[in-house]
């Protein structure tokens, strides 16, 4: 009799088979579903990207510095104001290294005076966090070149702007500021001609948003910021002195310097905020703004280019009371360590607070003329000028600073002369731009 074939073995064989099959099959819908959620989010991710860049109507003229605005926003949020490593780099960089130092954020670190400031801070054992948006308002590779500089003394700037909110609320919650440097500005007086939208956000809206966040810190910083001379515009009275009327301004940037003075007294009042004020005259040196007149005149007259030298309607030499930047720097450390505590607390104040005004000048005002007269010895070239009228574009005929209260309060004492500011200047000038020998030697003449 015939025994029927052993089943038992192919039927295990095809169970094994299948369960093999349903493995793959779930494994295949597990990748199936993870790249999906990937791509998914890439998509997002693109046009959250693509509507931050792209909310605004064409016809807007401000979409240019809008953009930049928001493309700020957006990285400052999402890149630099997250992550251990970068909160870690923020602390220590704010972090003192002397007894009882400050702990100081400085907006507009990577900006002429505030990179001084930082290096001078930092060198006497303060802790130094930077805030700058690096801008194109001049030359931003400068302004890069000054960040490498900071950050071979270990500063660290976070890069985002004043109008962002979120990252400045962040920063005063990583770190208990004592002060705040407050130097960010949208600067130059002929510029607000072609742009007043940046001076009304920068200068205005950007200090708002900053006295709005340092009023409900806790602590409170004692904060101390960048005004100018300009705020005196059409005042005659000379030296120009803090009881002087600052109601006629000339420019909208120095329209905008007065209302960020008006702005203060009112934190002040209500708040409490130790707040001082600095009139800047006329800032020179080595790491300078290109947008300044000894800066351009230095590159036109190596270039051969005629200069535009200014005269008054009435045929009078304009002049400036030019202010080194070493003397800038001694007057804002002096005014920071001088600086009372703010008596504020929860937004709230619980006692009458400091309020300051200073001017930081040399107290001797020099023709434009001198000025260029020196370059030209320095330079070892004769400039190709051009005296013309002064145009109607919001610069003044004449500046004189009386820094008496600064000396009283503080010490402040400017022991720089023009010549001498001067020639550090070029000497780093034709080291940076990598300038001929015949600028040395005219250097080492003046000597």
């Amino acid at each position: 009799m015939a025994q029927s074939p052993d089943t038992s073995k192919t039927t295990k064989l095809e169970r094994y088979n299948t369960y093999i099959r349903k493995v793959n099959t779930t494994k295949i819908l597990s990748a199936s579903s993870k790249l999906l959620f990937r791509l998914t989010l890439l998509v997002a991710l693109i046009l959250i990207f693509f509507f931050t860049f792209n909310n605004q109507p064409v016809s807007d003229p401000t979409i240019s510095n809008h953009r930049v605005l928001t493309t700020s926003h957006f990285l400052s949020s999402a890149f630099y104001g997250s992550g251990a490593s970068w909160e870690k780099e923020v602390r220590r960089s704010s972090t003192p290294r002397r007894l009882n130092g400050f702990s100081v954020l400085v907006t507009g670190a990577g900006g002429f005076v505030g990179t001084h400031c930082s290096l001078a801070l930092k060198k006497r054992g303060d802790g130094v966090l930077g805030l700058d948006n690096f801008n194109s308002y001049y030359d931003p590779s400068l302004k890069r070149a000054r960040q490498t500089l900071l950050k071979q003394h270990e500063i660290f700037i976070v890069e985002g702007d004043l109008n962002d909110g979120e990252l400045l609320s962040k920063l005063f919650d990583i770190v208990p500021f004592t002060h705040v440097l407050h130097l960010a500005a949208q600067a130059g007086v002929r510029y607000a001609m072609q742009n007043p939208q940046s001076y009304v956000r920068s200068n205005i809206a950007g200090f708002v948003n900053l006295l709005e966040t340092a009023k409900n810190a806790d602590p409170q910083p004692s904060i101390v910021w960048a005004s100018s001379s300009s705020v005196y515009g059409l005042n005659t009275e000379n030296p120009f002195s803090e009881s002087h009327r600052t109601d006629q301004p000339a420019s909208l940037y120095a329209a905008t310097k007065k209302a960020g003075e008006e702005i203060a007294h009112t934190y002040n009042h209500i708040y409490g905020l130790a707040i001082t004020g600095l009139r800047f005259f006329t800032v020179y040196g080595p790491w300078g703004r290109p947008d300044m007149a000894y800066f351009f005149f230095t590159k036109d007259i190596l270039n051969g280019k005629p200069i535009n030298v200014y005269q008054t309607h009435d045929e009078k030499e304009v002049a400036r009371d030019f202010t080194y930047i070493d003397d800038v720097v001694k007057g804002c450390l002096g005014a920071l360590d001088t600086a009372e505590k703010s008596t504020g607390k929860g937004g709230k104040k619980r006692g009458p607070a400091q309020l300051r005004i200073y001017n930081l000048g040399n107290t001797s005002p020099v023709s434009v003329g001198k000025l260029v007269s020196i370059l030209e010895k320095l330079l070892s070239v004769r400039a190709k000028k051009h005296i013309i009228k002064m145009p109607r574009n919001g610069d003044v005929p004449y500046t004189h600073a009386n820094v008496s209260l600064a000396y009283r309060d503080f010490g402040y004492k400017p022991t720089t002369d023009l010549s001498t500011g001067l020639r550090k200047f070029v000497k780093w000038y034709v080291s940076y731009y990598g300038i001929k020998p015949r600028v040395k030697k005219g250097i080492n003449d003046s000597n």
